[in-house]
């Protein structure tokens, strides 16, 4: 009996949900924003973990997805967040890539429909508007403030 409760648990309660965010500075000390047609304020591009994907194969494809621009190297992994605010049991996986070769504003733009918009703002003059967890993450990278686990 207490297998098959065990089973039928597993069945009912809500699946994991596992997301990614890809941070892209590049070398003119920009990175790359992202604003959605169904939420407010920036964020860095990303999304949804694929069946059969890594969480940095994610944060690559979401990137270029969301904003056209495909990676000059694989970024590296920044940390894990538990996303308290969207399910109980929801992660998001943060990989960065520092010093990418300069982005050509031509070739930023929304490339899901899904994006009202992409900006490609300097890491010094950020644009108004930052969600909680962008703003948490930039302070965690640029400032070195402690880290947290919740996103």
């Amino acid at each position: 009996m207490g297998k098959l409760v065990w089973r039928l648990g597993a069945l009912i309660r809500p699946p994991v949900t596992l997301g990614v965010r890809c941070v892209l500075i590049d070398t003119e000390e920009r990175v790359l924003l992202v604003r959605h047609t169904y939420s407010k304020g920036w964020h860095f591009p990303g999304g949804g973990v694929d069946p059969g994907e890594s969480t940095r194969e994610a944060a690559v494809r979401e990137l270029r997805e969301e904003t056209g621009i495909v990676m000059a190297a694989m970024p590296d992994f920044f940390g894990l967040y538990w996303n308290r605010s969207l399910a109980q049991r929801d992660h998001v996986a943060v990989y960065v890539s520092r010093g990418h070769p300069a982005v050509d504003p031509a070739l930023v733009s929304p490339q899901a429909s899904e994006i009202a918009e992409v900006r490609l703002a300097s890491i010094h003059d950020l644009p108004e508007g930052l969600t909680g967890p962008t703003e948490r993450r930039f302070a965690e990278l640029l400032t070195g403030a402690d880290r947290s686990e919740i996103w």
